[in-house]
Parts: C-alpha cells; sequence; structure tokens
C-alpha cells in the first residue's frame, strides 16, 4: 500500500473520487469512518491508500476542515455565489438570505449572481419585471456584497465571475431552475451539467443536479466549482438568537448604540437598528429577513 494526499471532487453511491496530482482515484472509506459518525465530504483533503491489484482505493483519514455544510453536504468551501434569476422564476428573497447567513455562520465571502439577465431586453412586459427586479437586488443587496449581473451567453460576464473567485473553492447555490447548470456549463463545457426546464405550473424548476461535485476552472489559480443540488427550502438555521446580529453585516456597524445591551431589535425601545432602518441605513427587506429568521430560531427552541 502507498499513503497519498488528495480532494474529494465527487461522492455518489458509497464511492468517493480523490484529485491527487493529474489522477483522479475511486475510494472507498474506511470502516473506522462510521463507528466515529464521520462522513467525508465533497471538498474534503483526505489521506488515502493505494491498494495494489485492486480498482478501489481507500480513504484512511479527513484532513481538518475550514468549514461544512449539512445541505448541499460539501466542505472547506471559500466563496458562496449566491445565484437567483432577474425573472422566471422571480427572486425569493427570504431563500437568498437563508444562503447568506449560512454563508456567514461558516465564515465564507459571498457573491449574489443575478442570472438570466437577457429576459431585461426581451418581451416589453417580461424586460419590465426583470429590470425592476435587478433593481430591487442592486439596492438591498449593493451595499452589503458583490451583485455580478450575469447572462451565461456573454463571455464578459463569466470573466468576471472568474475574476471575483480566483484561486477560490466556490460553492455555485441557488434555488431549482435559476440557471446554475447553465453557468456551470458555459464556465466547464466538458461538466456537462444537466440544466432543467421550468414547470410552467410553479415557475420553479425541478431538480437536476443529484449529487455535489467540485470541478476544476482554472488550473494555474487552482480555482474550483461545486455543483450542488438545488433547493426550495430549509432546515432551520442553526444560529442562536444573539448570533444572528452578527450574521448580518449591515447591522454590525449599529451594534452597542440600542438602550438595552441584550437587545434583540425587534420591539424594544431605544434599538439602533430599527432606528437605522427608519432612516434607510438598513434595507427594510433585510430587516424583515432577520426578523423572521429570530421567530424560525425561537420557534426551533420550542421543540
Amino acid at each position: 500500500m502507498s499513503g497519498k494526499k488528495g480532494l474529494i471532487v465527487k461522492g455518489i453511491a458509497g464511492f468517493y473520487y480523490v484529485k491527487s496530482g493529474d489522477e483522479v482515484y475511486r475510494c472507498k472509506a474506511r470502516g473506522v469512518f462510521k463507528q466515529r459518525a464521520v462522513k467525508p465530504a465533497v471538498g474534503d483533503e483526505v489521506e488515502f491508500e493505494v491498494i495494489p491489484e485492486n480498482d478501489d482505493s481507500l480513504i484512511t483519514g479527513v484532513l481538518p476542515r475550514r468549514n461544512s455544510f449539512i445541505r448541499p453536504f460539501i466542505a472547506n468551501v471559500d466563496c458562496f455565489a449566491i445565484v437567483t434569476a432577474a425573472a422566471s422564476p422571480a427572486p425569493i428573497l427570504s431563500v437568498i438570505d437563508k444562503f447568506m447567513v449560512m454563508a456567514e455562520k461558516n465564515g465564507t465571502e459571498i457573491i449574489l449572481c443575478v442570472n438570466k439577465c437577457d429576459l431585461a431586453e426581451g418581451d416589453r412586459e417580461a424586460a419590465k419585471k426583470a429590470q425592476e427586479n435587478i433593481a430591487a437586488l442592486q439596492r438591498i443587496y449593493g451595499s452589503v456584497y458583490p451583485v455580478l449581473l450575469m447572462d451565461p451567453d456573454r463571455e464578459e460576464s463569466l470573466a468576471e465571475f472568474r475574476r471575483m473567485t480566483l484561486g477560490k473553492k466556490v460553492a455555485l447555490a441557488g434555488a431549482s431552475g435559476v440557471g446554475k447548470s447553465t453557468i456551470l456549463n458555459r464556465l466547464i463545457p466538458h461538466a456537462q451539467a444537466e440544466t432543467g426546464k421550468i414547470s410552467s405550473k410553479s415557475e420553479r424548476g425541478k431538480h437536476t443536479t443529484r449529487h455535489a461535485e467540485l470541478f476544476s476552472i482554472d488550473e494555474k489559480h487552482g480555482t474550483m466549482i461545486f455543483d450542488t443540488p438545488g433547493f426550495t427550502s430549509f432546515d432551520i438555521l442553526e444560529a442562536e438568537e444573539e448570533e444572528l446580529q452578527h450574521l448580518y453585516p449591515e447591522m454590525t456597524g449599529f451594534l452597542g448604540g440600542c438602550r438595552y445591551h441584550n437587545c434583540k431589535h425587534l420591539s424594544e425601545p431605544g434599538c439602533s437598528i430599527r432606528q437605522a432602518v427608519e432612516e434607510g441605513k438598513i434595507a427594510i427587506e433585510r430587516y424583515e429577513s432577520y426578523k423572521s429568521q429570530m421567530e424560525e430560531i425561537r420557534k426551533a427552541r420550542q421543540y
């Protein structure tokens, strides 16, 4: 046997595909992982053994993670690229914000990618709605996170995406039907990710990506991108009440200015956060999102 280190780039049907140098090895995980309730994730750096005269190698250890996500189950993410469509389907702010809070909690950079911006140049009514949505997303998020307007058929928007993610492991995620797979196919033609048609009834795409996978989009600089299953819902946020305020970056500059040191910024008098909302310094949509997630956390504690 020979020991090696590598990166899990795909996990499917009990097998893990580990990239080491220019080779990819199909591996099984050592039985001890099940005993310790440890499951390797796509993005994990691992130690493994190549077993002579055996098609499958053996993962013997998982190196310490920078972070990990449950859904999608991926690890060591540097940047979360959250994809929403300009229209069809319309942006759902609650989903976007939950992705952002999850990314903040795990210490990753965040980029908001507004996809299908070409719709803003089409049918007059559709174009008007797309333009309104784009303007709203820029107003709500533009002062907090980079907002990248994307049309995957235009190389300049893909080039800007590559520039913003240079040298990072990027999780490309968003609700179904927003065009993640289309972006991925343009960035890496050999990935051949499935693209799903939008259901005319719900205007939501079906889940077309069935497992997480990690692709290289720049071998020279080490830029890699996760393709993950689409989401339409989330589990209850695993955060504490006191922690949530720190996961909304636009709030941090106003913390400490409230009359009460334990202010939750909901209905307490003398709240600096609510005052900032009233003065337009914090987007009302983001504040409503904060309140909604706080309610979810409190409900979860009752069970």
